[in-house]
């Protein structure tokens, strides 16, 4: 490796590692101060609450790395322009193309690893957060998974304990479930079996009803419980999907499909994390490009706070996409890769002429 590629390298790693610190502290104390204060009425220790909001800030910068990419490179080329260093390498014949392939390569390597190793590492955290959390939480009593062999949903109310299984969700209703009604030690009451069952709200109507008391069968032509849960509810329980590794995502989307549940959210959730490595690339290249066509203004400042509005920009315009994909306005894939393609066409026009400014 040559000499000024191992110094352009050394200073962007020291950029980004300087700003990553600086966030993640940020986010840590606002994090500490949320724990703080859900806990204000809860028994616990310190300690504790500051565990708890340093396992739950890995998934959250996960989420502003685009910002942390954007400001690094801009550190990166103030850096360059102090004491005309970036002057310096024209000179020498290095020239300002030279200097983004430098700068690419360093954050398409970054950008591989937070996928493949930060990601995994903090969705992890995350799933382990949620379990500690849930403890002190009333949905602590309440569950609800979805794997292959369908919904199972154990739900506490009055003094039933429930044990739901189901094949499919139909818009509001379970289709082919089977309950298993305990008493409070555990002692079955009843079994009931039904091909359909409305969960629209916490008052369930379980329709022609076969079920199974004290070793005898009976039926009816319709039974109502009453639940924890709904529809919106449930949907509610699988929205975080920050706690789910990649593989376990595309678990997730394969049981989602065998249930007939819905995919989007999975889907775009998986294409986003697919797309990051080019979002994050896209970010620093746009960034020391902003850099480069703002050499006139001698305030860094300035700089720096033009950055971080397009960022902002671009963030909206994002969720905003995101939102449409959600709610199928768009194609799912389109509602991610439209702002990567917007973003390097922008990219590909600002860089006209790059190594004359």
């Amino acid at each position: 490796m040559k000499t000024y590629t191992k110094f352009l390298v050394g200073i962007f790693l020291k950029s980004f590692l300087f700003v990553l610190m600086i966030i993640l502290s940020l986010v840590f104390i606002i994090n500490l101060l949320g724990e703080l204060d859900f806990f204000k009425d809860i028994e616990t220790t310190t300690f504790f609450t500051i565990y708890l909001a340093l396992i739950n800030s890995p998934s959250i910068i996960f989420e502003i790395f685009p910002f942390i990419f954007l400001i690094s490179t801009q550190l990166f080329f103030i850096k360059l322009f102090d004491k005309n260093q970036i002057q310096i390498f024209k000179y020498t014949g290095l020239k300002n193309s030279k200097i983004f392939i430098i700068v690419s390569i360093v954050s398409i390597a970054l950008s591989f690893f937070i996928i493949t190793i930060f990601y995994n590492a903090s969705s992890n955290l995350k799933s382990f957060y949620l379990e500690l959390k849930s403890k002190y939480t009333t949905d602590g009593k309440y569950l609800a998974v979805i794997n292959k062999n369908g919904l199972w949903i154990r739900d506490k109310i009055e003094d039933k304990i429930l044990i739901i299984n189901s094949s499919k969700i139909d818009e509001n209703f379970l289709i082919d479930s089977f309950i298993t009604e305990f008493d409070q030690n555990y002692n079955v009451v009843r079994n009931i079996k039904s091909k359909k069952i409305n969960i629209k709200n916490y008052e369930w109507e379980i329709m022609d009803p076969e079920i199974f008391e004290k070793n005898i069968s009976s039926r009816k032509d319709i039974i109502r419980i009453k639940s924890n849960f709904d529809y919106k509810r449930i949907q509610s329980l699988f929205s975080n999907l920050n706690s789910l590794s990649i593989l376990e995502l595309i678990e997730l989307k394969n049981n989602y499909d065998l249930l007939n549940y819905s995919t989007v959210e999975v889907n775009i959730q998986i294409q986003k994390i697919f797309s990051y490595p080019f979002y994050l690339l896209l970010m620093s290249f746009f960034s020391g490009l902003i850099m480069l066509n703002t050499k006139k203004f001698k305030s860094n400042t300035i700089k720096i706070s033009i950055g971080l509005f397009l960022c902002v920009v671009i963030y909206y315009f994002n969720n905003l996409l995101y939102v449409m994909g959600l709610t199928e306005k768009i194609d799912t894939k389109l509602s991610i890769w439209i702002p990567i393609i917007l973003l390097t066409i922008i990219t590909l026009m600002m860089s006209n002429k790059l190594n004359e400014k």
